[in-house]
This record gives structure tokens, C-alpha cells and sequence, in this order.
């Protein structure tokens, strides 16, 4: 696989990640609506790209620890099997938690953003071309922002245009079901790792 490619790649799953409501523009659209103010959108933008970075940083960082006390194989594997029981386990759990309310300031909503980010394991499906790219420490810093980056364009560009223009009226008849979308494309992820 090429460098290119590999970089190509790592962006589009950024930017996959990004129109995923679950990843949060959908969040950034309803603290608009409740605080009546597209500020409020652009103003989630920051904490939710903080804690997808987070998340994505600590997967790959935790995979490159990995593989130098586990041989580079063994590794992949294990991230296969992850990914593929994170993708199950989406496609057999057909909803979200609920949790509570919508106010949270900057702080809570990084770390909502982390913790929405791992439990979808946005930062396990970087791994697998880490892995297979050999990327260093700093490198993989670059890896993270790239892919942070994608997701953040992809996230604010879905929720301004859905905030914006669409509205939540017509969002709820145009609805694409993107947990099915996810829970398939980590299982694909999962069983093209070992093949990279």
C-alpha cells in the first residue's frame, strides 16, 4: 500500500467519522437549537475534535506500546478480533444509551466526545494502518491530526448545513440508520487487518 493511499485512507475514515452523528454534529446541531445560536455549533466544534483526538492518539499510541513487547502479527490480530466484536456487538445493540441532560460546558463535552469516540472505537480503526505503515511515535502524532482534521471539516461542515439549511424536521425524514453503516464497516476493518 502506498504512503499516499494510506493517507488517503486515513483521511476518508476521518471525514467517515465525522458524518457520523454519533460522533457528535449532532450534538453541535442541538446545543444550537436549545441556545437558539449558531455559535453554539461552531463553539462544540473545538471540544469535539479534542476528545476524537484523544481518542484516536490513545489507540494508536496503546498499539504502538503494544508492538514493542508483542510481535507486530499478534497485535493485529488482536486489533482484528476488537474491531470485529466492536462491530458485532454495534450491529447487535441497536440503540444508544441515554444519558442526561444537554448542558455541559467545553470540558464535559471533550470528554463526551472521548468517550463517544472509543465506545464507537473510531480510534482502534486508525490502527490497523498504523500497524501496517510501521509508523514511530512522532509520526503517528501526524496521524492523529490528519485524522483528527477530516473529522472535524466532515463534522462541521454536516452540522452547519444541518443547523443551518436542513433543520431537524426534514432531518428526521431524510434519517440514514449509520449504526448499521459503522457496526459493518468496523467487522470489514477487522478482517482486512490481519490481510494489510
Amino acid at each position: 500500500m502506498s504512503e499516499f493511499h494510506s493517507w488517503g485512507m486515513l483521511t476518508a475514515l476521518g471525514a467517515f467519522h465525522g458524518v457520523n452523528p454519533g460522533m457528535g454534529w449532532l450534538f453541535a446541531v442541538a446545543l444550537g437549537m436549545q441556545e437558539r445560536s449558531s455559535a453554539a455549533v461552531w463553539r462544540a466544534m473545538g471540544p469535539l475534535a479534542l476528545g476524537h483526538a484523544l481518542a484516536v492518539g490513545a489507540a494508536v499510541l496503546a498499539a504502538l506500546a503494544a508492538g514493542v513487547v508483542v510481535p507486530a502479527p499478534a497485535v493485529q490480530w488482536l486489533v482484528a478480533v476488537a474491531l470485529v466484536a466492536m462491530g458485532v456487538y454495534r450491529l447487535a445493540r441497536g440503540r444508544h444509551p441515554r444519558y442526561g441532560g444537554m448542558r455541559m460546558g467545553a470540558a464535559e463535552l471533550a470528554i463526551w466526545s472521548l468517550l463517544m469516540a472509543t465506545a464507537h472505537g473510531a480510534g482502534l480503526m486508525v490502527v490497523p494502518l498504523v500497524l501496517h505503515e510501521g509508523v514511530a511515535p512522532g509520526p503517528a502524532i501526524g496521524v492523529t491530526l490528519v485524522h483528527t482534521g477530516s473529522y472535524l471539516l466532515a463534522t462541521a461542515m454536516v452540522a452547519a448545513a444541518v443547523y443551518g439549511w436542513l433543520g431537524l424536521a426534514q432531518l428526521r425524514r431524510v434519517w440514514v440508520n449509520l449504526d448499521l453503516v459503522w457496526g459493518v464497516a468496523l467487522v470489514l476493518t477487522g478482517v482486512a487487518t490481519p490481510l494489510l
